[in-house]
């Protein structure tokens, strides 16, 4: 013992000197309060330093301390202490630490009173509670948290017994806390999960790890429903106590899931599908999986009349596909009518060969922009949940919006075949003067995207007023070609005397046919159209359209024939009308070709020395632009402007033109205006324009010397450089008064000498390649 314990243990202290000693060792704050007369502090001990930062001896000092740091919150439990006369109480007191913190302190204490009344002493302990304090506050927090969680949440002991649920749990599973503290959580499972999840569970939570997955747990009332579900292990000094599990219904999200990825397979089932026919087959197949279904059955309206009709069937309803719902109370005319879906026992319209009892059918519009395309009709051995019905729903409307694309499509694709179609014939017809084989086209086009067995063109001979056949696709031997329709015995006359459609739904029921008629309701044919081709108010003939079994087209159908027969009339007459023009244009240019030649034989008469000169180097060069690659459209320009090469030459005075001894300078200055002048004269006339780089650069050379712009190199057009070449040629081996013409190989070597200063090198070579005399 240290020195100041000797005197307690030599038992020397008073009671009081060892209760201070006692008080001094405790971790509490004891403390002792005079109240009358004079307020005081009459003992502290020195532990309130520690609890709340002050020392006894500033309490001695400020006997209101003790009050000033009691928190203003909890100012009126003090003053209640002040009202008490005698005895023993308790209380929580928050106070202040001189940090400025809280401290939770327990209190306990005694009022002494004298017998008068007169002295009053306060005594008693404090003891620093904040860290039990504040864990029951956190306590009291999670507490809450828990009861008020959304989550469920649900305590078992390490044996799965339940010991604790909140009430997000009952909300969930219908279960109330009395019918489950004490109970197995096994009370929850399903039997739709596989065994090695809960081992999985099991092994992870007893090892002390946290585990989280998704099961399909069953309420009270029998249901199921999906939950994720996190369950924490509750370690204490290392050892699995307990366990802590949050549950979430996630069942609403699972089926959107299970839509979702659904509606996945079925939208890319579909993408694979390129037509309407090969879509319905998928469209049936893939609701018959995804709603574990038996059978399926679509309903649309018929284009041609909008009838519904039962357009496939699949599963136990196959049989239907093709049929007609009967009766107004028919579950589908109502479905389709009201746009509400069925949901209920199979109708005994549907019944079937195969037993449907217990079974349930579910019918859903399929509607697109609020118009209602039809409907779809699923059968199942089993109820359908609401998860169902939401993704029969889905199925429905990613249907009707395929349908309407895929039936847009077909629309837009059978149209654009159909103008394809026109642009055919058209072509056809207009780049050939054979009316037979342009009429051979229209009719196999029109066999093809009219969709009918045969079709003909008769075409009217207005002189033995018959109607003869031209042209033919799919009659094989039905009739002999040779046959002639008269226009008042027959169908296709009637259809020229009555300027209109013919349409025969049965050639067998026709009581009176003329002979060839006759023949084609022998060869199988049933229903006839005839349709009279009409071009600028006179009918030209007759397309006829044949089936072997019943037609029932839709208007566009009808369109379609009427605007083909009516192009077809159109661009037949345009044909023979262009076939006139193309004549008369023929015989124009022929023409206009022949008074250039008389010109350029006009002129050649004024010049006796250039007799023949223009016919000749004409057409040495055309033979000379066609090795050199120039198109025939450019040749014909070439032609004419070498025939009208010296056309200016009219403009020189006869006394300069037909000199015959050598030209002055000024002569020569005049005779040089000669291209300008067959500019000026030729410029007017706009079908000469590309003829006149001839007339008018022909003089011109290479090196920029020559006459009458002194152009230069390639800047000179090319058949002017071609034709120069060519009039020299010409001049040098032809006779002239004042020198004999020269031999070949002179020329050709004059020829290669100019090469680069009078002539194009390339035009000289090309030149020297052609077999000349």
């Amino acid at each position: 013992m240290d020195e100041s314990e000797a005197p307690l243990a030599s038992g020397r202290l008073s009671v009081a000197e060892q209760a201070r000693i006692l008080a001094e060792q405790t971790r509490d704050v004891i403390f002792r309060y005079r109240v009358n007369p004079d307020p005081a502090f009459e003992y502290v001990s020195s532990n309130c330093t520690a609890i709340i930062g002050y020392e006894p001896e500033e309490f001695y000092q400020n006997p209101d301390l003790f009050e000033e740091l009691i928190h203003p919150d909890d100012r009126p439990l003090l003053l209640a202490l002040w009202n008490v006369n005698s005895g023993s109480c308790w209380m929580r007191l928050r106070y202040i630490h001189r940090d400025g913190h809280i401290v939770w302190i327990e209190q306990q204490h005694r009022i002494i009173a004298s017998d008068d009344g007169e002295d009053l002493v306060i005594e008693g302990s404090g003891r620093d509670i904040s860290a039990y304090a504040n864990a029951e506050v956190q306590l009291k927090l999670l507490s809450t948290a828990l009861e008020t969680s959304p989550n469920a949440v649900m305590i078992t002991s390490i044996d799965g017994i339940i010991r604790w649920i909140n009430p997000a749990f009952t909300q969930l599973t219908g279960y109330s806390s009395e019918e489950t503290v004490g109970v197995s959580s096994r009370l929850l499972r399903s039997g739709r999960n596989e065994e090695r999840v809960y081992e999985d569970l099991w092994k992870t939570v007893l090892g002390g790890q946290r585990w989280s997955g998704q099961l399909i747990n069953r309420r009270k009332n029998g249901s199921f429903y999906h939950e994720e579900q996190t369950v924490t292990p509750v370690l204490i000094d290392g050892v699995v106590t307990h366990l802590v599990a949050v549950k979430q219904d996630v069942s609403v999200r699972f089926e959107r899931e299970r839509e979702r990825e659904s509606l996945l397979v079925m939208a890319s089932a579909l993408r694979t599908a390129r037509t309407r026919a090969e879509m319905l087959p998928t469209l049936l197949r893939q609701s018959l999986l995804l709603l574990r279904a038996v059978g399926a059955l679509l309903t649309l309206r018929e284009e041609t009349t909008g009838q519904p009709i039962f357009e496939l069937g699949a599963g136990v309803w196959a049989q239907f596909t093709g049929r007609y719902p009967m009766g107004a109370n028919d579950p589908t005319l109502q479905v389709l009518a009201s746009g509400v879906p069925y949901c209920g026992s199979p109708p005994p319209s549907l019944a079937t060969n195969t037993s449907l009892e217990g079974h349930q059918a579910a019918c859903v519009p399929l509607r697109v922009h609020e118009a209602t395309l039809g409907v779809l009709w699923v059968v199942a051995p089993h109820v359908f949940h609401d998860g169902d019905l939401s993704l029969l729903n889905g199925i429905a409307d990613m249907a009707a919006n395929a349908i309407q694309r895929s039936t847009l499509f077909e629309q837009t694709e059978r149209r654009l075949q159909r103008l394809m179609s026109l642009q055919t014939i058209d072509q056809a017809i207009t780049s050939s003067l054979d009316k037979r084989l342009s009429l051979r086209v229209l009719v196999d086009q029109a066999q093809r995207q009219l969709g009918v067995d045969a079709a003909t063109v008769l075409l009217l001979n207005s002189a033995e007023h018959t109607l003869d056949y031209t042209a033919g696709q799919g009659l094989q031997d039905a009739y002999p070609r040779s046959i002639s329709v008269r226009l008042d015995v027959s169908l296709a006359g009637m259809a020229v005397r009555e300027r209109r459609r013919i349409w025969v739904k049965d050639l067998s029921l026709q009581a009176e046919l003329d002979e060839r008629h006759r023949l084609l309701a022998a060869a199988g044919f049933r229903a006839y159209i005839a349709t009279p081709l009409i071009a600028q108010g006179q009918i030209m003939g007759v397309l006829e359209v044949l089936q072997r079994r019943s037609l029932n087209p839709e208007p566009e159908w009808l369109d379609y024939l009427d605007t083909l027969a009516g192009r077809a009339a159109v661009a037949i007459d345009n044909a023979e009308l262009f076939g006139r023009l193309q004549r008369s244009h023929s015989d124009l240019v022929m023409a206009y070709d022949t008074t250039l030649e008389g010109w350029s034989r006009a002129l050649d008469l004024r010049d006796k020395e250039t007799e023949g000169h223009s016919r000749r180097v004409t057409e040495l060069t055309v033979r000379l632009a066609r090795a050199m690659g120039l198109s025939e459209a450019e040749i014909v320009h070439v032609r004419r402007g070498a025939l009208l090469h010296d056309i200016g030459k009219m403009g020189i005075p006869d006394s300069i033109l037909l000199k015959p001894g050598p030209l002055t300078d000024e002569e020569w200055a005049v005779m040089r205006r000669h291209p300008t002048y067959g500019y000026q004269l030729l410029a007017p006339i706009a079908h000469l324009h590309p003829a006149l780089d001839i007339p008018y650069y022909h003089h011109e050379k290479w090196d920029g010397s020559g006459y009458p712009h002194g152009l230069a190199g390639e800047s000179i057009p090319l058949p002017a450089r071609i034709f120069a070449v060519v009039d020299v040629w010409d001049a040098l081996r032809s006779d002239r008064p004042y020198r004999a013409a020269w031999d070949v190989e002179r020329v050709r070597e004059y020829l290669r000498q100019e090469a680069g200063r009078h002539f194009d090198p390339q035009v000289v070579a090309a030149f020297l390649e052609l077999e000349l005399e």
